[in-house]
């Protein structure tokens, strides 16, 4: 007998997760859920069309709404585990759900603010006897997960720096970027708080600064990098004491800072609203609304770039383990790159969950509660290919 899954949220990335969980995650059913239940058919079709013809996984849609409590707990009961991949704000509502309905559960993530408000309810989720695991997706999510991978293929770790970015596979103007999630959501990313490890100590830094340079193996090659919000997720506080640095910066083609340091600086991203002929207006709303469209480019394919890099000891010995993983968009199935890594990564995490592999109780951190070797084992399962590179040091340089 398989699991039954639920999903909440049938856009693009709770459909990858109901693909992933079809194909690997031991399902006899799943239901894909949305407000709307002709979204969530358009969504079912799309899978039923992927799948084999002789899958044996049944496929369902239901109409259910994240506000409305009675329902979305009625539309959990029996399941093996539950997806959140509705907007992050909400996630907070389904995981109240997932306590009553005594439902383990997991989520895309993207905003430390809610998982903080989400750990809150940490107890309650213990007594029902279930785990909820926030920040499962790319970054936060797999980022983190291959830190601790890293971290246990090193006898000692010192610091841990990871780099990450969805990009265009060819960039274009105005921005030399493809939109991959919403453009408010990427914004706030930019321009909200940063928590790192410096010194051993959780630190919340200024986001959108330290630009650096990086270069990848090709196709990609030479690119930027900066500090942004909400990836290391509650990496800083878990390995506070352990760990002397932990940070976190997105991966972007050269010149992207530069512009949007601009548009920032000229107060186009501004969140105070400003009088036009008479109305009151916010610069940052007016942007998302006019721009939005205009990166788009939803033809374009993109990919997905993430390196982690832990320093430490290995064998006595000085030694840094880079772990390299580049994804592109699949012409096979049409998921972008984005879609599969932070579908793909949530849909793991939901199919242990299903078959009882995460022990902990409560809403517990994704570093501490799933394990990272297995979890690296899945990703091979899928295609995903994560390089792993030994280097030994001396004096603090590559010999």
């Amino acid at each position: 007998m398989g699991y039954r899954y639920l999903i909440l949220g049938a856009g693009r990335q709770g459909t990858a997760c109901a693909y992933d969980l079809a194909r690997f995650g031991g399902a006899d059913r799943i239901i894909l859920a949305d407000s709307s239940r002709e979204f969530a058919q358009k969504s079912l079709e799309r899978l039923r069309r992927l799948l084999p013809s002789s899958d044996s996984v049944r496929l369902e849609v239901a109409e259910v709404s994240v506000r409305d409590h009675a329902s979305l707990v009625g539309s959990m009961r029996k399941a093996s585990a539950v997806i959140s991949a509705v907007p992050y704000y909400y996630n907070p509502l389904v995981a109240r759900a997932a306590i009553e309905a005594a439902v383990p559960m997991c989520d895309l993530g993207g905003d430390i603010e809610v998982v903080l408000e989400m750990r809150t309810l940490s107890g309650a989720a213990k007594a029902a006897g279930i785990a909820i695991v926030p920040d499962c997706g790319l970054a936060p999510g797999m980022n983190n997960l291959l830190a601790v991978y890293g971290m246990e293929r090193l006898d000692e770790t010192e610091s841990v720096e990871i780099r990450c970015g969805g990009l265009p596979q060819t960039p274009r103007p105005p921005l030399g970027y493809r939109l991959v999630f919403n453009l408010e959501g990427m914004l706030n990313n930019y321009f909200g708080k940063a928590y790192v490890l410096r010194n051993g100590k959780t630190t919340e830094i200024q986001s959108f600064t330290e630009l650096e340079a990086i270069r990848f193996p090709k196709p990609l090659g030479e690119c930027e990098a900066f500090v942004t919000a909400g990836a290391t997720s509650t990496c800083p506080w878990t390995f506070e004491g352990r760990l002397k640095s932990y940070n976190y910066k997105t991966v972007r083609y050269p010149g992207h800072y530069e512009k949007i340091g601009l548009l920032r600086d000229l107060g186009f991203l501004d969140q105070r609203p400003v009088a036009i002929k008479g109305a009151s207006v916010v610069p940052r709303d007016l942007f998302v609304k006019v721009v939005g469209d205009k990166i788009a480019f939803p033809e374009d394919r993109d990919l997905a770039v993430l390196r982690v890099v832990c320093r430490g000891k290995k064998n006595r010995k000085a030694a840094e383990l880079v772990l390299d993983l580049l994804e592109f968009y699949d012409p096979v199935t049409g998921f972008s790159a984005m879609e599969r890594t932070t579908g793909f990564s949530t849909g793991i995490v939901a199919a242990m969950l299903a078959r009882g592999e995460i022990k902990d109780r409560g809403v517990v951190p994704l570093e501490t509660a799933v394990p990272a070797g297995p979890f690296v084992k899945e990703l091979h399962r899928r295609g995903m290919s994560v390089k792993e590179k030994m280097v030994y040091l001396k004096n603090g340089k590559k010999k």
